[in-house]
């Protein structure tokens, strides 16, 4: 919040003119005081948030409704100042800014625009259309529809996402809230979203539109776990299941809880209704934009992000040990690491609902196993651990929330951010060469608990024998 309240620098990208909201400062910080802030918030972010894990372990009960208002407070004022960590709100209000023009964000660029202060203001990923679904661009529309053309209109359409985003973060925390069963699980679903700092970071203050698909996923599993009437909820889970689809396609594996459940409970016109409702809605959205929408996803299935265990051997250089995998060979082994962590995962994780226990098998696979990763992409599996009873689980996923918060500082292209050549070894030695031991080491942490054999059951106390009456 200090980082965003004082204004532009090497991890807050500048909004343009205008005097309005997001509100901040403008005084200078410099690059390696704005790195070093940032990098002691993400540690002790860290180092908070498995205390408090630690806590509830140890009997702690806060008030969970307390804990949920907090945190939407918190997300309301990370709204109103200016996203920190990266400059992606800025390709996003560019795309909603095309689509406003009349034109396809699909198949035009912020080059394309030439000397349009929306294209003038998107600093990375200049030359690529969006790779976003068809709900998340209609949302940068709606946004830069409001946001207009005037001298703020950058900022205002920044706000307008913001604050889109802090009000799904929010729903998101009372949706968890209300689907926990007790009081101790409507505490930990507070703590591990709605006040988890890491998720405020990155979500909020970020400004990242991975919550939309996030809230449509979650609110799927929750109304799935409601009481309503059986076609209907099954129809509804697909629906939104599908509104995920057409925002962020891994969002999509939450819905796989659900269906192989009815699958397995042989209720074949709920599972057809479910189906119907994810085609509906995912197929009428993508059918509204047209194939264009899906060219960049198919692209960015061969990526190799640098702080992934996949760039050890592959990617730029031929990865850190020059080992040179072909990009044609990693998707493959990716799909096969992420089908033996499933099914790990779930014989591992602790006992719950059935539909939630195969979402969370399946995302935490998809995040571990993915040759392309980036740290905000972790809040789909926050959410839905946070339905589970605490486990070994919880702390993996922090070291690599934390992990890879601290490989992406900032997420920006060091040169664009102003970064000093003293400070570029971060993206080269930290980011590049140093990260992908460490989350190598992380994903092997993952499989360990999977492997570790659970404590036994303590053996129930022996009943006292019946006192015999003296004759």
């Amino acid at each position: 919040m200090a980082l965003s309240v004082m204004g532009p620098s090497a991890v807050q990208p500048a909004l343009g003119g205008g005097a309005g909201p997001p509100w901040a400062l403008a005084l200078g910080v410099a690059p390696s005081v704005a790195v070093a802030v940032l990098a002691l918030a993400i540690v002790l972010s860290g180092l908070g948030l498995g205390l408090w894990m630690r806590g509830l372990a140890l009997g702690w009960a806060p008030s969970s409704g307390r804990l949920v208002w907090v945190g939407a407070v918190a997300a309301l004022a990370f709204a109103v100042t200016p996203p920190v960590g990266s400059s992606d709100h800025l390709n996003y209000a560019a795309y909603g800014h095309m689509a406003v023009l009349g034109l396809d964000p699909y198949s035009t660029t912020a080059e394309g625009l030439g000397a349009d202060p929306f294209g003038l203001a998107v600093q990375e990923w200049r030359g690529t259309p969006s790779v976003y679904g068809p709900i998340i661009t209609w949302t940068q529309e709606f946004a830069a529809w409001i946001g207009g053309s005037g001298p703020g209109a950058v900022r205002t359409t920044v706000l307008v996402l913001s604050l889109i985003n802090a009000l799904v973060f929010v729903l998101v925390g009372l949706v968890l809230r209300r689907t926990a069963r007790s009081e101790a699980g409507r505490a930990r679903a507070a703590l591990l979203w709605s006040l988890n700092p890491l998720l405020l970071y990155h979500l909020v203050s970020g400004a990242h539109n991975d919550m939309l698909g996030i809230g449509a996923a979650v609110v799927a599993l929750a109304l799935f776990a409601s009481g309503t009437s059986a076609l209907w909820r099954a129809f509804g889970t697909g629906a939104l299941t599908g509104a995920a689809v057409a925002m962020k396609f891994p969002a999509a594996l939450v819905g796989a809880g659900p269906a192989w459940r009815l699958l397995r409970g042989r209720r074949r016109a709920e599972l057809a209704a479910l189906i119907a409702g994810a085609l509906l809605v995912a197929g009428g959205a993508y059918a509204a934009v047209g194939p264009r929408a899906l060219d960049q996803v198919r692209e960015a299935s061969q990526f190799v992000s640098l702080a992934t265990p996949w760039h050890l051997v592959a990617g730029r250089g031929g990865g850190v040990l020059n080992v040179g995998l072909s990009s044609d060979f990693v998707p493959v082994l990716s799909l096969a690491l992420a089908c033996l962590l499933a099914w790990l995962l779930l014989r591992a994780l602790p006992p719950g609902d059935e539909a939630v226990r195969i979402a969370a098998a399946l995302v935490l696979a998809w995040l571990f196993a993915a040759p392309y990763a980036l740290p905000w992409y972790d809040g789909l599996a926050w959410a839905v651990l946070a339905l589970l009873p605490a486990s070994r689980f919880d702390g993996v996923l922090l070291a690599r929330t934390v992990a890879l918060s601290l490989a992406y500082l900032p997420a920006r292209d060091p040169r664009l951010a102003g970064l000093p050549e003293g400070l570029h070894w971060l993206v080269t030695g930290l980011r590049a060469t140093v990260m992908p031991f460490v989350l190598a080491g992380v994903l092997a942490a993952l499989v360990w608990a999977c492997l570790a054999r659970r404590p036994a059951p303590a053996p129930a106390p022996t009943p006292p024998a019946p006192a015999v009456p003296r004759g």
